[in-house]
């Protein structure tokens, strides 16, 4: 049943890319912070201005994990060393957290501007497995998820959230760890061996394969069907609508 395992009880949803079209306004926010430090970087060190590729960079270092691991992981990639300082480094400050605020604050005012898209698709499969007893979480690296929820009027979709700000006060590490989803699991008192977790970012399936879950959907939004499968996607979908009614059993595509 919804291109289920028999036996699954509760599906795992990440919210930016899979239920709402925020992933876009993420990976904007995350070049236009990154290209205002690295052309200032580039211009106090006499080096050339790389840009950040909202595509490939995006994918590789910061797409599903948390602010500081996304800032970390990108400035590792470039070379570029950085003090951790602290959460109340304004805005923009070349720290970590300087950086990750500034990125924040980007989120915050592109989502002010333009509104919540959702995954009409999304919600209609989400709605389905709920009428059917299917319990449901929201599991994202956002700290910022409850705003988007109410925002786009879906936070009632979710019987459980483990979002950023959830995560940093228990200490669950971000994905590609597996805790957030095994925390939602546990929140449904449900095992990973009866959920399924729905991603679009590689980080996030490589969560999902880790948690030993009994079903991994990677939901491919930008083609790149197989890196999702690389990184441990049984089944990857352009659309959770596709799964309403496919015959696609696990390890297979369902389109």
């Amino acid at each position: 049943m919804f291109g289920l395992p028999d036996g699954v009880t509760a599906c795992l949803f990440d919210m930016d890319g899979v239920v709402t079209q925020t992933a876009v306004v993420h990976a904007a926010a995350w070049k236009e912070m990154f290209d205002e430090f690295l052309r200032k970087h580039a211009e106090s060190t006499g080096t050339e201005f790389v840009p950040f590729d909202p595509h490939a960079d995006y994918d590789d270092y910061v797409d599903g994990k948390p602010r500081l691991d996304g800032t970390r992981a990108f400035l590792v990639s470039r070379g570029i060393d950085l003090p951790e300082g602290t959460p109340d480094d304004p805005a923009g400050t070349p720290t970590i957290y300087g950086l990750s605020n500034r990125k924040n604050d980007l989120v915050l005012e592109k989502l002010a501007a333009g509104g919540v898209q959702v995954y009409e698709g999304s919600l209609r499969y989400i709605r389905a497995v709920r009428e059917k007893g299917i319990s449901t979480a929201i599991v994202s690296s956002s700290a910022n998820t409850q705003q988007v929820l109410d925002s786009a009027g879906i936070a009632d979709l979710f019987d459980v959230r483990v979002d950023g700000v959830i995560a940093r006060e228990r200490g669950l590490r971000g994905k590609p760890a597996p805790d957030t989803f095994l925390a939602a699991a546990t929140e449904l008192k449900v095992p990973s061996s009866r959920a399924a977790v729905f991603e679009d970012a590689l980080a996030g399936v490589e969560a999902g394969r880790a948690g030993h879950f009994a079903l991994v959907v990677g939901v491919d939004r930008v083609g790149q069907a197989t890196e999702l499968r690389k990184h441990g996607a049984d089944i990857v979908v352009r659309d959770l609508a596709e799964l309403l009614d496919a015959g696609g059993q696990p390890g297979e595509d369902a389109r």
